[in-house]
C-alpha cells in the first residue's frame, strides 16, 4: 500500500534529521513510479517489486542526506525543469531574485539582449532568461566540465541551444565582445562557515560555494572582469550572501562601477546587487 510505504520511509527520514520526512518520502515515491506526486492520493493496490526496490535505494540515499534533486535529479526554476545532479549546485529559489530584477530593468520581452551569466553551473539563470527574451543571445561559461555538462543538456531540453553558447573558460578568459547584461551567482559562502552548513550541502560541488576566507574573494575577482565586459550603460546583477549587502557594493564601486541598489528575496535578505557601467569612460 502506498500509505504504508510513505509512512515507513517517512519515519526513516526523520530519524536521519530530515526536515520533511513525509513530502521527500512522497516527492521519492512519486519519482520512481513515474507520476507526478498528486497522483498518489489514487491508491494504488500494490507497488510493482521492481518500484519498491528503486524506492528503498532512493529511501537509503536519502537518509545519507544526499540533496533530493540529485536523487531525482531535476530541480524547478522559475517554473521551468532543470536537470542536475552529482558536479553542478542546485538552483535555489532565492536565486530567481536576478530574474525578477532583469525584467525590471528590461520589460520589453523583444529586446534583444547580450547576455553573460558567469559561473552558469546548470544554466538556470542564462537559460531562463533566453527562455524570457526570445530575441536575446548569450554567453555561459564555467570553469567545470561536469557543470557545463548539466547547462548543455538543459539548453537542448528547453530548446535553447541555438542561442546559448556554453563554453568552458575561467571567467571571461578568450571573450572579446561585451554584454548588456551580466549575471552570475558566485561562491560566497566564508570558508569557515562551510563546516557548519547542512549535510547536503558536502554533496555539491565546493568551488561552486566556498568564496574564501570572507566570502567575498570571487567579488574581488569579477569587478575588473564586470568593468571590462558590460557594455556602455549595461547592467550588473549578482547574487550575494545575505551579510554582504554592503561589503560587494563597495568592492564593485570600487571598480569604477555603479551601483543602484540592493534587492532583497522573499524572505527580506540583501540578495542581488544591481549596478551597472557608466555610459561614458569617467562619469
Amino acid at each position: 500500500m502506498i500509505g504504508t510505504a510513505i509512512a515507513n520511509a517517512a519515519q526513516r527520514l526523520a530519524a536521519a534529521g530530515i526536515d520533511n520526512p513525509r513530502l521527500d518520502a512522497r516527492v521519492l515515491l512519486a519519482h520512481t513510479l513515474a507520476i507526478s506526486p498528486s497522483h498518489l492520493i489514487l491508491e494504488i493496490p500494490n507497488i510493482p517489486a521492481e518500484a519498491l526496490a528503486k524506492f528503498e535505494s532512493a529511501i537509503a540515499r536519502r537518509t545519507n542526506r544526499e540533496p533530493l534533486a540529485y536523487i531525482t535529479g531535476e530541480k524547478e526554476f522559475w517554473s521551468l525543469p532543470f536537470a542536475v545532479g552529482p558536479g553542478v549546485l542546485i538552483p535555489r529559489p532565492e536565486t530567481e531574485t536576478i530574474i525578477e530584477e532583469a525584467q525590471k530593468l528590461f520589460p520589453q520581452k523583444i529586446t534583444p539582449l547580450r547576455i553573460l551569466d558567469l559561473g552558469t553551473g546548470s544554466g538556470i539563470l542564462l537559460l531562463t532568461l533566453l527562455h524570457l527574451y526570445p530575441n536575446a543571445r548569450g554567453t555561459g561559461v564555467d570553469a567545470s566540465p561536469d557543470a557545463l555538462h548539466w547547462a548543455k543538456k538543459n539548453a537542448a531540453s528547453l530548446g535553447l541551444e541555438s542561442r546559448a553558447a556554453l563554453e568552458q573558460r575561467n571567467w571571461d578568459e578568450g571573450i572579446e565582445q561585451t554584454f548588456d547584461l551580466i549575471v552570475s551567482n558566485p561562491p560566497y559562502i566564508a570558508r569557515d562557515a562551510m563546516a557548519q552548513l547542512e549535510p547536503e550541502l558536502s554533496f555539491e560541488p565546493r568551488a561552486a560555494l566556498d568564496g574564501g576566507p570572507d566570502g567575498l574573494d570571487a567579488y574581488r575577482v569579477l569587478a575588473p572582469i564586470l568593468l571590462r565586459r558590460a557594455a556602455p550603460g549595461g547592467a550588473i546583477l549578482l547574487e550575494i550572501g545575505a551579510d554582504q549587502g554592503a561589503s560587494v557594493p563597495a568592492i564593485l564601486e570600487a571598480a569604477g562601477l555603479l551601483i543602484g541598489h540592493v534587492a532583497n528575496d522573499l524572505a527580506g535578505h540583501p540578495r542581488v546587487v544591481v549596478a551597472k557601467k557608466a555610459l561614458e569612460t569617467g562619469r
